[in-house]
């Protein structure tokens, strides 16, 4: 007995969009039914499916469920709109452009029981889910600090949010998920030197629910594009390069040093290093496979609502931080109903 495609549309047809509307037209056990997007098919990227002006257009096709992809400020609004018609939503990330926004759609869909998630794209990227399947298996032992890089030019196609809301929750929620942990503080500082309404450099400081340290360095004004991600721990380090999807793990030194210069010095010192040869399948397409068998009830390791929801809060204290000029707690009873 075969069972019957689920009926997908997509809302957007930006860059990110474009890259959607790819995989949904070859995605297996799927039929891409249709698009929303008030400026039409600009690049020819619809994939022969019908491109729609409203999303009430697209609710009438009868589909189960929907990508999100349109500017971040309107997340909330189509969002409610999808689960008001009882259809489950893949929303692309930051989840809301608001903490309010974010809580919002939670309440929605939950109080639906309608399956939605949040496009953390990083979460598929074979290095970091190879690093958190070594975390998880304690190769690493106990976890002292998480460092993240993500750096280079300006994208022209970002209007709506600065580096915060755009990049940075990236690397807070890949952090919280590698880790399986929860920030409990956060202090940053942020510049803008392009001119532009919103931030464009941050540095941020935090620390989880474990004591683990964080350093977050994001911005939009270098001319060299970095995706760095470092875990050290108690017998050495991982260095993760989301751009090539390569995994390297640097350990403790285990033999005798016997330079007396270096024998004075108590603490690690470098020992073998090893690169891991890891299948690497393309991030997008393994995020859409996750969340169409989560719509279909099979387990499936999605970025829930509520995690991305976190996300947002976090963010939102790093602005309150860099704006404050202090260090912002992030309170336990928060941490209760954020399900990482």
């Amino acid at each position: 007995m075969t069972t019957k495609p689920l009926r997908a549309g997509l809302v957007g047809l930006g860059s990110m969009g474009r890259h959607h509307a790819r995989v949904l037209a070859g995605l297996e056990g799927v039929d891409f039914v249709g698009v929303v997007d008030p400026f039409g098919d600009k690049y020819g990227a619809a994939q022969g499916a019908p491109v729609l002006g409203t999303v009430e257009e697209l609710i009438a096709l009868g589909i189960d469920y929907a990508v999100v992809a349109c500017p971040t400020a309107l997340h909330e609004e189509v969002g409610l709109q999808l689960a008001e018609a009882g259809v489950c939503a893949l929303v692309e990330k930051p989840v809301a452009d608001t903490v309010e926004g974010a809580r919002r759609l939670v309440q929605a869909f939950e109080s639906r029981g309608l399956v939605a998630g949040v496009g953390h794209i990083e979460r598929c990227n074979p290095a970091l889910r190879s690093l958190r399947a070594r975390l998880e298996a304690g190769e690493l032992g106990d976890v002292y600090q998480v460092v993240t890089r993500r750096q280079g030019p300006f994208p022209h196609r970002i209007a709506d949010v600065g580096v915060v809301k755009d990049l940075a929750t990236h690397d807070i929620d890949l952090t919280g998920w590698v880790t399986g942990r929860q920030y409990v503080s956060i202090a940053a500082h942020t510049v803008s030197k392009s001119g532009r309404e919103h931030e464009d450099m941050v540095s941020a400081v935090g620390r989880l629910d474990d004591g683990t340290m964080v350093n977050h360095l994001v911005n939009w004004l270098s001319p060299l594009k970095e995706r760095f991600t470092s875990v050290t721990g108690e017998r050495g380090c991982f260095i993760a390069d989301t751009l090539t999807a390569d995994l390297t793990f640097h350990s403790n030194a285990a033999v005798a040093t016997e330079w007396e210069a270096l024998r004075a010095f108590r603490g690690v010192s470098e020992g073998d290093m090893i690169r891991y040869a890891i299948p690497k399948r393309e991030p997008l397409q393994v995020e859409h496979e996750l969340f169409r068998d989560a719509v279909l009830g099979k387990p499936a390791d999605i970025c829930t609502l509520r995690q991305g929801m976190r996300t947002v809060e976090v963010a939102a204290a790093v602005l309150e931080s860099a704006m404050g000029m202090r260090s912002v707690s992030l309170q336990p009873e928060d941490l209760a109903t954020s399900g990482t």
